[in-house]
């Protein structure tokens, strides 16, 4: 049907041309064109027979008035009109013809009048940072910058939280120019002068987090890779550690190895087997799938000869809290996974912490069948055990990061921890700046200090109930004072569905 209206538009087309050649043989300008026209029309009166040859008389006749010159012009253009009725009607009623002309149809999609008709997706970033305006808005950066904006990283820079200024990328802040100078303003951006000189020294130390649920994604599955959050991540590691200063000052933290781990890894570390890693990690209760998800970045740590930490509690401690709180625990292990006691009570009552709570942590709850179906008084004390297990969880891996880090000036942490463990930086991201604050009180280290990249996440994973991903929680009025964004930055292994990306700014 397309190839029909293509054929048929094109013939009005001609149908037009005719029509204004007509008018122009009428013009009194063009007598001599006139004259040839007339002869054509004789010809084509001629050409009639209707078996008495009445019109050899009539066509002999020459033209004497205007009259006959109006009735001749009407006739032509009689005649042309029903040639181009007549054609359309065949079109119409015979689809194969439209297909045998070549004439171009301008009604067509742009991408069908090149490349052979064949349609060519554009090309989509892969690195996104999620700028923190109010709402949240992604500004893709080009495959060209993505090595630098990681070799910042890794030169301990962090990542600024004040949202961007510059006309290209967004107004949202064009007041804050109007009132207070475009000199301020980008000094607010990239951090003041001087910003710099307070990212290095003794008292600094920087930590990056890596969010990967280790599940071949829709991404990773489209570039045709097995575990891709995890040759994803080792990518992003290669170019983190490039520059000088991370050699023998970086170390990669898991989340999911026990602390009572370390001395394997260590082992590991230092030149010991694989083999041995995963049967020692298997006879610690470490789930074996997932130190199978993790083998390129262990690897990786091997070749690098980057320590390996071990951050999470034993699994017979969170079994305990898990069934009687964290006052059942024991007080010595207590003490051992939690070093700011006060700041991580203090930390529950925090309103940003509340709505973290409210928004992230408490949606991946599931109460048990047997909670369900007693009262509703077991239910809510199992929540509450279960977010005991969560906060202990988060702490212990902090206290763990920042304890190694203390004592290694500009020294980077680069861990690999669940998303929903550090997605809208209220886990154990989070906790890293109070932390590290309370073990060194002329500790430098702050939220700028600490970078979180999301690795291939999907809508479900942002807590999303569409197929777009979900950029902050904190949207309500009442909530604006608190509102917090997913993660730093979004990270693909190959080009994201461009239904899932809200809210993008210019590309850099």
């Amino acid at each position: 049907m397309p190839s029909v209206l293509s054929s048929i538009s094109s013939l009005l087309l001609v149908v037009a041309s005719c029509r204004q050649s007509v008018e122009a043989f009428s013009a009194s300008s063009n007598r001599r064109q006139l004259v040839s026209h007339q002869i054509c029309n004789s010809a084509l009166f001629a050409s009639r027979d209707d078996g008495n040859n009445s019109n050899e008389d009539d066509n002999s006749r020459p033209i004497q008035n205007n009259n006959s010159q109006i009735n001749r012009r009407e006739a032509l253009r009689s005649a042309l009109t029903g040639a181009a009725l007549a054609t359309s009607s065949t079109l119409i009623t015979q689809p194969s013809t439209a297909n045998a002309l070549s004439l171009p149809n301008p009604f067509a999609p742009t991408y069908t009048q090149s490349n052979n008709g064949r349609y060519i997706p554009g090309k989509r970033c892969t690195a996104y940072l999620v700028d923190t305006t109010i709402p949240p808005s992604l500004i893709p950066y080009r495959a060209s910058r993505e090595a630098a904006i990681l070799k910042n990283l890794g030169m301990g820079y962090g990542t600024s939280k004040a949202p961007f200024i510059e006309d290209d990328i967004t107004l949202n802040n064009m007041m804050n120019k109007a009132v207070f100078g475009s000199i301020s303003a980008v000094n607010d951006a990239v951090g003041g002068e001087g910003a710099d000189l307070a990212r290095n020294g003794e008292n600094y130390q920087s930590f990056i987090f890596l969010g990967a649920n280790f599940d071949d994604t829709f991404t990773a599955a489209a570039a045709g890779e097995e575990g891709g959050d995890a040759q994803l991540a080792v990518g992003l590691l290669e170019d983190i550690c490039k520059p000088k200063e991370r050699i023998g000052n970086t170390a990669i933290g898991l989340s999911f190895c026990p602390q009572g781990c370390q001395e394997l890894l260590d082992q590991y570390v230092n030149g010991g087997s694989e083999s041995a890693l995963l049967e020692g990690l298997k006879g610690k209760g470490v789930d074996e799938q997932l130190t199978m998800a993790h083998l390129p970045i262990l690897r990786f740590a091997q070749k690098k000869r980057f320590p390996l930490l071990a951050l999470a509690p034993e699994s017979q401690d969170l079994d305990t809290v898990r069934k009687g709180g964290l006052q059942s625990l024991d007080p010595e292990k207590r003490e051992a996974y939690v070093a700011d006691a006060q700041g991580f009570i203090a930390l529950t009552q925090d309103p940003r912490f509340k709505l973290y709570t409210e928004k992230s942590l408490f949606k991946d709850f599931r109460p048990s069948s047997a909670a369900v179906a007693s009262d509703e008084a077991a239910a809510k004390a199992e929540q509450g055990n279960y977010f005991a297990e969560k906060i202990l969880v988060h702490e212990a891996c902090a206290t763990c990061i920042s304890k190694w880090a203390a004592s290694r000036p500009d020294a980077l942490v680069v861990t690999i921890a669940p998303i929903p463990d550090v997605r809208f930086l209220g886990g154990i991201n989070g906790r890293v700046p109070r932390i590290s604050q309370f073990l060194n009180k002329d500790s430098l280290v702050d939220d700028e200090a600490v970078t979180t990249i999301l690795l291939n996440p999907n809508a479900k994973e942002t807590l999303s109930e569409s197929k777009w991903l979900r950029l902050e929680i904190g949207t309500s009025p009442r909530n604006w004072a608190y509102q917090t964004k997913v993660a730093d930055y979004l990270w693909f292994s190959s080009m994201p569905k461009v239904n899932m990306l809200p809210r993008m700014m210019n590309e850099q």
